[in-house]
């Protein structure tokens, strides 16, 4: 335990996602031993995104306007919409370049142990959204586990009674990867999406 303010630092840091005591540790005494135009630049950095930053209007992603810069494009596919957990997905899919639709985040995944039920997330919006629109197909990429797969097949549900095309982003051994380390359900995902060798 440390005295005061440098106690309530590292429990503040303590609190971020990720940040274990020690790294907490760490981080705050580097914030100590910074020059304090970089301690002041981080700070002013920290207010702005908080006063600036908000989430999108239509799809949840954050934004700095009312509606995101992939909202307000014009030249996205609004036929179609990928449903991610949070706006980190958003950016790892569009760095695939693969995708020109359109996002809708719904702001983490089912959860029982956390407390989190569909009530929680942005399901009741995407619904909305899509009861007045010309979608054909919603693409569910939510991440590979058993959360993911759970929010997965309650949307799978949802959607059904809407007549749209509903699909799930294929899942399976990675590039480089070496098939004695993957696990059985990882395997067995990559049997179930294989897919026709034509060269």
């Amino acid at each position: 335990m440390y005295e005061g303010v440098v106690q309530d630092l590292i429990d503040e840091l303590g609190r971020l996602p990720g940040v274990g005591p020690k790294s907490a540790q760490r981080i705050a005494f580097h914030i100590l031993q910074a020059d304090p135009v970089d301690v002041r630049r981080l700070v002013d950095v920290l207010r702005e995104v908080k006063e600036r930053v908000r989430f999108c209007s239509i799809c949840g992603n954050v934004a700095e306007e009312d509606q995101c810069r992939i909202c307000r494009d014009g030249r996205r596919d609004h036929t179609v919409i990928c449903v991610v957990e949070e706006s980190k997905d958003v950016v790892a899919i569009e760095k695939t370049r693969e995708f020109r639709g359109r996002y809708h985040v719904l702001g983490g995944a089912i959860s029982p142990i956390e407390g989190i039920g569909p009530d929680n997330l942005r399901i009741k919006e995407l619904m909305v959204r899509l009861a007045d629109s010309d979608v054909t197909e919603v693409i569910l990429a939510t991440d590979p586990n058993l959360e993911g797969e759970a929010t997965a097949t309650y949307l799978a549900r949802m959607l059904k009674p809407l007549g749209l095309r509903v699909t799930r982003l294929a899942s399976g051994l990675p590039v480089g990867g070496d098939l004695e380390y993957a696990d059985e359900v990882t395997l067995g995902r990559a049997f179930e999406g294989r897919r026709s060798f034509d060269h």
